[in-house]
């Protein structure tokens, strides 16, 4: 039988040990299922949607990767309602649906990274804002409002679940002991680390701190088995 072939990035994927997923999948399912609470009691419900579908891509940032810097609090809330705030400016600006929606990722792109807070599901947030600006019946507060809603009550659901399973969030990156003295192990500084970042001029997920008690640790599990091979 024919099969696709799986990706091999697929295999290096790692959340949180073997039920990671399990942990994650739950947390969504508290996190959306309270935003969409907040949603439905909140004043004028009736009028606007209870959930906006971009909040779904958020609980899977918030939940099954914490530690994400696209993932953290001023992430989730800054990044989506700047995208969305960004998206009703330009469909205002644009009259074309099809150019603004293009129009409003972009600049989102760029005014989340001004303010720090850089949120993939952001995009999605432009866009329906850009729909909402462009369409005879849409409105902002049609738009913000429940967005707002639903995005504060999940980073309050993200802060009370992942703490409680024990994942702090807001992420703290690890610290790493330091490395004894008078071996070959930790003779490589931070500054290293943050020269081949800026020569990579890639943007990681991941934090340079947790790359550092990382690359830390991997160290310090090398030395000690370097250690038993020369006892």
């Amino acid at each position: 039988m024919f099969r696709l072939p799986r990706p091999a990035a697929w295999g290096q994927l790692r959340f949180g040990g073997r039920l990671g997923w399990a942990r994650g999948a739950v947390g969504a399912l508290f996190g959306v299922a309270l935003a969409a609470v907040f949603g439905k009691i909140m004043p004028g419900a009736a009028q606007w949607p209870w959930i906006v579908a971009p909040v779904g891509a958020s609980a899977v940032l918030v939940f099954a990767v914490p530690a994400s810097p696209l993932a953290q609090p001023w992430s989730v809330l800054g990044g989506s309602m700047v995208a969305a705030l960004t998206g009703l400016v330009i469909g205002h600006l644009v009259a074309d649906p099809l150019t603004a929606a293009g129009l409003s990722v972009g600049m989102a792109i760029a005014t989340m990274t001004l303010a720090r807070c850089l949120h993939p599901p952001g995009g999605a947030c432009a866009i329906l804002g850009a729909l909402a600006a462009t369409s005879p019946t849409g409105s902002w507060s049609g738009l913000l409002l429940p967005l707002l809603v639903n995005v504060v009550a999940l980073v309050f659901a993200g802060w009370l679940y992942n703490n409680f399973t024990g994942h702090p969030w807001p992420h703290i990156p690890a610290q790493a002991p330091p490395m004894p003295k008078g071996t070959w192990a930790g003779t490589y500084e931070r500054a290293d680390l943050d020269a081949v970042l800026e020569d990579w001029d890639e943007v990681l997920d991941v934090a340079p701190a947790d790359l550092d008690a990382l690359f830390r640790a991997v160290e310090r599990r090398v030395l000690r088995r370097w250690e038993d091979d020369h006892k």
